[in-house]
């Protein structure tokens, strides 16, 4: 391990002499200079793992140096040394991004605590993440072969997520690598559950199952309608459990979260499946028997998701609460998130409004589409990431933080997740066979029935029959569906890209959460 490099700069260093050795002889280099011009000159020229200052010297004083510091390198560590504990200045200091602060006398212990807990915070937290892991790992091991029932496959995933955040931490690719096998696992499991009990949730005499997409507004949403409150119902498309947990810290500058669940996406998880049951409160086959003229198929003309309000504006009087004054706005591109944010105040007087978001939706399609995105999305982390940032600077945000004062109820959701696809799969299909990767539906296909969960008759899925003998498949784990003609362009061409509409944990258990103001 290379030596962790020290800078102190104090004007009185030649009493500091015998902590300086201290710090040698316990594996540190350390440079010493005596003011904060010289210091700021250093730093620019070496580099530099933690800076202690002193915050009295003559010419600029710590604070100061400590500011020009911080333009060099935003990044270095700074511990102040102090003679007085004044609170302002402790606030300044704070206010300042300083790591640690010492008061004067300093003793050699104090120092090397200090430092240690600075440079060695990353590794110890990584040996600490692997080690917790590794205890973690059995009772993973154990839930998932204990035949768990839909609350539990909820909860074995909220920990997975909980556990790949974490590694984030970690440095070590070997339990990265033994995680990654966990998941996996979990994904074959998961996609046996879904085969033996979905039909039984969606099917007409269906007693027990989970809240999924087309009960969600019933039971999730419409509850915390309250009287002179109002409710906003914000559905990000697309987004995956882990990809909330990456924008949940900005949320909560704002907000207090009241509520963190997990429901179940229908199948096939795309967009105009799960968001029209979301709107309507049906199965895509009762949509369809009520709204023949609306709902449309797969390989019909038209778009999909045009008539989600009038879908819930039914639903609405189904439940007999058409008294509900509401807003629908769906945002598709920059123009309408700015009509938002001028607009939101407006919103305030509905009792409810729902917000439909699409933009993860179009990172992950753009994804396939642009190699400068897949460059910088090109594993989960990096997917999340992106995720954060585009949250953090989107109008979404800017228009919640002008409304973060008043009274209001938030509920934040998504209609699927997505699968970062890494094995191909051949299917054969006619002419009017779907192109989607993860789900197919057609007549006369021609598939491995390893590979996929295959309604012969979709209505089993509460799904419409498209064609006479149509039928519906649906991919396991991370298998991608590619045509024999050009596979190899199309495998290539897919593969580590991510897509939905198939059976995974990460498409099917996906977030909602309820938040209110601080």
């Amino acid at each position: 391990m290379s030596l962790a490099k020290i800078l102190w700069v104090d004007d009185e260093i030649e009493s500091l002499q015998s902590q300086k050795l201290f710090l040698e002889n316990k594996g540190y280099e350390v440079q010493t200079l005596t003011n904060g011009f010289d210091a700021i000159d250093y730093v620019k020229e070496n580099p530099v793992d933690v800076v202690l200052m002193d915050e009295t010297m003559p010419g600029l004083t710590g604070l100061e140096t400590l500011a020009k510091i911080k333009e060099v390198n935003q990044q270095i560590p700074i511990v102040l040394i102090t003679k007085n504990e004044t609170e302002n200045l402790m606030d300044e200091a704070i206010g300042s991004q300083i790591s640690d602060y010492l008061i004067k006398p300093v003793n050699p212990n104090q120092v090397l605590l200090s430092l240690k807990k600075i440079i060695d915070n990353k590794r110890l937290v990584a040996e600490k993440t692997t080690l917790a892991y590794q205890q973690q790992f059995r009772n993973l091991f154990v839930a998932l072969n204990s035949n768990p029932d839909y609350n539990e496959w909820m909860d074995i995933y909220k920990k997975l997520v909980f556990w790949e955040l974490e590694m984030e931490k970690s440095d070590s690719p070997e339990m990265r690598e033994i995680f990654q096998t966990q998941k996996s696992e979990a994904n074959t499991e998961f996609f046996k559950f879904i085969s033996k009990n979905y039909a039984k949730w969606v099917g007409p005499k269906s007693s027990e199952a989970p809240i999924m997409s087309h009960t969600l507004m019933q039971y999730k949403v419409l509850p915390h309608l309250e009287k002179g409150t109002p409710l906003f119902f914000i559905l990000i498309d697309n987004l995956r459990f882990d990809q909330w947990k990456a924008i949940q810290p900005i949320f909560l500058d704002s907000f207090r979260m009241v509520e963190e669940e997990t429901f179940y996406s229908i199948l096939p998880t795309a967009t105009q499946y799960c968001r029209n049951a979301i709107f309507a409160g049906l199965m895509p086959i009762d949509i369809e028997k009520q709204n023949s003229i609306q709902w449309k198929n797969d390989d019909e003309d038209g778009g999909k998701n045009l008539f989600e309000e009038e879908f819930f504006k039914s639903q609405l009087r189904r439940l007999k609460r058409d008294n509900i004054k509401f807003s629908y706005t769906k945002i598709l591109n920059h123009q309408d998130g700015q009509r938002l944010v001028d607009n939101i105040h407006n919103l305030m007087q509905n009792d409810l409004n729902i917000i439909v978001y699409n933009f993860v939706d179009m990172l992950s399609h753009a994804r396939t589409e642009m190699e400068v995105l897949k460059e910088l999305a090109n594993d989960e982390m990096s997917y999340r990431s992106i995720t954060a940032s585009w949250f953090e600077h989107s109008p979404l945000h800017q228009a919640l933080k002008k409304i973060a004062d008043k009274k209001f109820t938030m509920v934040l959701g998504t209609d699927h997740g997505s699968v970062r696809v890494k094995t191909p799969a051949k299917v054969i299909g006619d002419k009017q066979t779907t192109s989607n990767l993860r789900y197919k539906h057609g007549r006369n296909l021609n598939y491995e029935p390893k590979d996929v969960l295959a309604f012969r008759d979709p209505r089993e899925a509460g799904l419409p029959v498209p064609n006479v003998n149509s039928s519906y498949i649906f991919a396991k784990e991370d298998i991608f569906l590619c045509y024999p003609n050009n596979y190899n362009y199309y495998v290539n061409y897919y593969r580590n890209t991510f897509q939905h509409g198939g059976i995974s944990l990460e498409e099917m258990i996906v977030p909602i959460v309820r938040m209110t103001n601080k």
